[in-house]
């Protein structure tokens, strides 16, 4: 190949054109393939602004969620819940005849066994009706025996055909009619018997007096046309009834033969022991509980009828349970919701909550330790809405 020095001039004349050709040719294609290159980053730039101006605007219009997750609560061991004491059995005592109150044995926080005299009554009506009924009763006797002997008679003399036959059927019926004023009188007589036995006030049963509503010299009114005024008022305190509302989620805890503890703030430290006996087998509707009745022993009288105690329940091992901040539950028409972030969506989840400890709730059922729950949740959330957990919150 022949080098610039080489070349003549004839030859160099001969290329100069074609060279002064080539120079622009080159300037026009890179202009060309730089204006192609700009054209194309431009729309690149664009269609890649447009992607993330849509995807900024999606984000910007699903809603920024603080979550939690429920802190898992350790088995519940059991309950406490307040309760009623009252007597095994308390009855008023009543007069059962008229008269006036002569003598009374015993005053209120006195105890008594069954059958103890507690008051006398003075009866003189009583005493003259049955004084009379005794005496109406003798002569209904004294006929019923008169007649007796006459139908005997002519009964002997009907078998000699020496009376007729209706006279002896009269005198059989005659003693038949005596025979039953006889029965009437009797029942008569030992009904004012029985009134007149009412003058003496018993204990029906062993238990304490808790009042005494009369005084010597009261007129007893047994009250055969209005309730009567009670005389006294007892109580069996050795045994003692104590009703408990357990709340629905607990009711399974509630079943008879179970053994319930006592304690109550005037004996710090001690346990009083009791069985669960029966339950109404009902929810209440208007406070979700079931009514239950735990029977204690109390033979010391150390507790109280209408003495407010805490039974403390035994709760079967399969009840588990979580917190979460009161904050997160939303009450919807259709029941308690709790949202929950899934697939980054909101899941309005139905919950149960079992006690509530101000800040925190327990719940029994619908959630799971692994959860990640709205906090302070917007009442418009809706079910299956997409929502965007806070960054650097709990995941």
């Amino acid at each position: 190949m022949m080098t610039l020095q080489e070349a003549t001039p004839s030859e160099i004349q001969r290329h100069e054109p074609r060279a002064k050709l080539l120079v622009p040719t080159i300037f026009i294609l890179a202009a060309a393939a730089a204006l192609g290159y700009g054209i194309r980053t431009g729309i690149e730039q664009r269609v890649t602004t447009g992607k993330e101006l849509a995807q900024a605007t999606n984000e910007a219009a699903t809603p920024v969620v603080n979550v939690t997750h429920p802190a898992p609560a350790a088995p519940l061991q059991e309950i406490v819940l307040p309760g009623n004491t009252e007597a095994f059995t308390d009855s008023p005592i009543y007069a059962r005849t008229n008269g006036y109150l002569t003598h009374w044995y015993y005053d209120i926080g006195a105890r008594v066994k069954k059958g103890d005299l507690l008051a006398e009554i003075e009866t003189p009506e009583i005493d003259q009706q049955l004084q009379q009924a005794q005496a109406q009763l003798e002569t209904a006797q004294a006929n019923f025996d008169l007649s007796k002997t006459t139908a005997d008679r002519w009964q002997f003399l009907l078998k000699s055909n020496s009376v007729s036959k209706q006279e002896t059927d009269q005198a059989v019926a005659n003693q038949a009619a005596q025979k039953a004023v006889v029965d009437s009188n009797s029942a008569n007589v030992r009904r004012l018997e029985q009134l007149q036995s009412f003058e003496k006030v018993y204990a029906p049963f062993e238990g304490v007096i808790t009042a005494r509503s009369t005084d010597i010299g009261a007129l007893i009114d047994a009250g055969s046309s209005t309730q009567g005024k009670e005389l006294f008022h007892m109580a069996a305190i050795s045994t003692l009834r104590v009703f408990v509302p357990v709340p629905e989620v607990y009711s399974n805890a509630a079943h008879p033969g179970a053994t319930a503890a006592l304690t109550l703030d005037e004996y710090p430290g001690r346990v009083f022991r009791g069985t669960l006996v029966r339950d109404s087998s009902a929810i209440d509707p208007a406070s979700r509980t079931l009514l239950v009745e735990v029977d204690v022993a109390n033979p010391d009288g150390l507790l109280l009828p209408g003495a407010y105690v805490s039974v403390h329940l035994k709760l079967p091992a399969t009840i588990r349970s979580v917190t979460i901040p009161a904050n997160t539950l939303l009450f919807r028409r259709e029941g308690l919701r709790v949202g929950v972030v899934r697939n980054g969506r909101a899941s309005l989840v139905p919950v149960t909550i079992g006690r509530d400890y101000g800040a925190n709730v327990e719940i029994v059922s619908g959630l799971q330790p692994a959860d990640s729950i709205i906090l302070d949740p917007s009442d418009s959330l809706e079910n299956g809405s997409p929502v965007r957990m806070q960054a650097g919150g709990a995941q």
